[in-house]
């Protein structure tokens, strides 16, 4: 299932790896493991970010998507599920409109 993993990173390790020069290259390794669909890097709330469409098998698979920006930047995660325009034509709106409307 996609689902859409954003992340803050605090100023703090950042700072610290982008002065010595290795945040790319941890950046680059995380950006290898995870292999995004898409990847953005932006602000969130004035911070450091990034927006990144991913593919996840099962919430098991969880962990092994946070985990590189928790160990390496301390970075907050959240993830939520992804609709397909044709998802949402299965999601069955008009029965449950009836039903609960």
């Amino acid at each position: 299932m996609k689902m859409l993993l954003t992340v803050e990173f605090p100023l703090e390790p950042f700072n610290t790896l982008v002065r010595s020069g290795k945040a790319g290259e941890v950046i680059g390794r995380i950006l290898d493991t995870i292999r995004p669909e898409t990847a953005y890097f932006t602000e969130q709330d004035g911070k450091r970010g990034g927006i990144f469409v991913i593919n996840v098998q099962a919430p098991s698979d969880i962990p092994a998507f946070a985990e590189p920006f928790f160990l390496n930047f301390e970075a907050n995660c959240k993830f939520r599920i992804l609709m397909s325009p044709e998802d949402l034509r299965k999601a069955g709106l008009e029965e449950i409109g009836k039903r609960w409307g």
